[in-house]
Formats: C-alpha cells, structure tokens, sequence
C-alpha cells in the first residue's frame, strides 16, 4: 500500500512573535514494514536556521528558528510512504517470565528495549497502573495474550472524550478520569506495561483517512495518532545465558486492533514529550493553531509527493497561560510553550 500523508501545521499569532525555536519530528520512520518513497518539508516564513538531525531513539528530526518578527507560521510535511503487512507474532512466554528476563542481573547481556522499562516524565512506574493491570496479568498468562487483553479492557472501559484531556495530560491522570483520546490510551497502556517490569513504548504516527470499502472509519483518521509497542523476549535462552534479540509488537488500544499496512509510523519514543510532530520555544504571544492531516492511498506510478488535495482540518486555540483542547486531535497537536 502506498500513502500520501500531508500535515499541515498553522500558527497565528497576536501579537507577532519577534523568535522563535521549534522541533519537528515529521518524518516517517524507515521500518521493515515501511518505506519512505519522498518527503518534503515546506516552513514558511523561511527559517533563518534549518538543521536535521537523528535523536537518542533513532527518529529522524528538525531543529529551526526563526529570527524576524513574523504574525504566522506554516509548516507543511508532505510524504509519501510504502507499507506492507505486519508479521503477527506468536509468542508463548508467560509474562513473567518476560519480565525476570528484562530484570538487571549482574554480567547479564544488556538489551537495548531495557531503557524502555523506566519512567519517563509523562509516565510514571506507579502502583495504581499495576492494580488495572492486574485483571488481564493473571499468574502464568502469556505476554502477548495478557497484553491484548489489556488493550481490549482499554478500549471498552475508557470514553474517547477530546475535551476531557490535553496535551499537558499526565498518563495517571488520564487513568484516573478513564477518558481521553488516542494519547491518553496508549500512555495508559504503556504506563501500566512498564509498571509490571515490562519494556513499552509510545508510537505517534498516522491512519489511513479513507478506509477500504466495507471497513469502518478508524477513530483517529484526519488527526496524527498514537498506539503503544510491547517488547516480547526470545522465548528460547541462549546456553550461555546470553539474551537473544526479541521483537517489538504493536498494539492500538483506540481502535482495539494490531496496526497494519493502514497505519503509518511517524516516531518511536519513551512518550508524548520525545515525539511531539512539532513543538517550541516562543518569545511571548498569544496563538491560534490550526493542525490538519490527510492520509490517502496512492495509485502505483503516481507522482512522488503531490500538491497538497483536500483536507480535514480541525482548529483550537491555545493561550500562552494555558494550552486548552478545542478539537478531536488535541492529544496530537503540537506541544507549544511561550
């Protein structure tokens, strides 16, 4: 399958803002089940600094500033991606015994997904995940199972409200309320893995706008989205003791489902702060943004990356005292402090 992704990113602002600093992490991920084909990245007004640049967990990112006084800003990223299915696991390991394997033992192997069992600064380690958790971790359940179980409860007994939360919301305090969207889920879920000793992350990415005929419309379309990723240990154990590599599977507690060739994966982090799509420092102002996406399936021999066609777009405002959520995609919009 190949997507046409167009994100399309609008401040205004009142009064101008005289500098200014942003992040953007825009860039879909190189993957084995996705391949970027083009992408373009269009700032305007022009930035006086432009770098890019690879962060600690691997996304591709971009550092600019702006130096003149400027009323507005747009920034537009315009990709073309190729997905294709996702291979489904089969682990068995109980998920005790995954979590004894990621524990630290003294000269043990060191595997990479261990940086993913800690706390990070929107989700905690805490006691109050590890009771949610509990009824899908039962004694000798398998990992995988246990996971998917715990995705299911997320999906059924939490309301996707977009009012409810915004950018700024703690994974605990989303648990607390069971209402939110996309962010709060997968921060949940990933709050609750980490809890239990086992490596989480966060995914932020996209979902195809139009679904294929007979399917049905994914929560989350026209707006960027997140899922969480479970890391599952090798089942067998090298002789010598050593750790062998296992692999990361993908789970979206939104839509109750595994990602597929309909999802597009933008970055990978420990949560919403590593891999806000746009984020930044401004020299004090008052704003309006207006955030719109637009995933579409490309015939094979279309051009690379087109015009910018039709959108969805979806508006909130934000004051530079407090970012409050106006619409569906909150939970995704950029992270913005002035």
């Amino acid at each position: 399958m190949r997507l046409h992704v167009v994100h399309e990113t609008h401040y205004a602002y009142t009064p101008a803002v005289k500098t200014a600093q942003h992040q953007a992490h825009l860039v879909p991920a190189t993957l084995p089940c996705q391949r970027v084909l083009a992408h373009r990245l269009t700032i305007d007004p022009e930035p006086a600094q432009r770098r890019v640049f690879t962060d600690g967990w691997g996304n591709a990112g971009c550092f600019f500033s702006l130096q003149a006084s400027h009323d507005q800003l747009r920034v537009v990223a315009e990709s073309l991606v190729e997905t294709s299915p996702r291979p489904q696991p089969a682990n068995a390991i109980a998920w005790e015994t995954a979590r004894e394997r990621m524990r630290y033992h003294r000269q043990a192997h060191w595997d990479p997904a261990s940086e993913f069992l800690f706390a990070s600064p929107y989700v905690p380690r805490h006691e109050d995940f590890v009771a949610y958790a509990r009824p899908s971790f039962t004694p000798g359940r398998p990992l995988l199972e246990a996971a998917q179980d715990l995705m299911h409860r997320i999906h059924r007994e939490f309301a996707y409200q977009p009012q409810a939360t915004d950018a700024n919301t703690p994974a605990l305090e989303a648990l607390a309320l069971r209402r939110g969207v996309c962010q709060d889920f997968a921060q949940v879920m990933v709050g609750c893995l980490r809890s239990l000793g086992l490596p989480a992350r966060y995914v932020s990415g996209y979902l195809l706008t139009e679904p294929p005929p007979g399917q049905p419309r994914l929560v989350g379309a026209d707006a960027s989205h997140a899922w969480a990723s479970l890391y599952l240990p090798d089942e067998a154990e090298a002789a010598d003791g050593q750790k062998r590599a296992g692999t990361w599977t993908d789970l979206d507690p939104t839509n109750d489902r595994a990602p597929g060739p309909d999802y597009v994966t933008l970055a990978i982090g420990r949560d919403y702060g590593d891999v806000a799509p746009l984020r930044g420092v401004i020299q004090g102002s008052d704003h309006v943004l207006t955030v719109a996406v637009t995933v579409t399936p490309v015939e094979d021999g279309a051009s690379a990356v087109q015009t910018q066609s039709q959108t969805q777009t979806q508006t909130q405002t934000l004051s530079q005292a407090k970012s409050q959520s106006q619409s569906q995609s909150q939970s995704q919009t950029p992270g913005h402090a002035g």
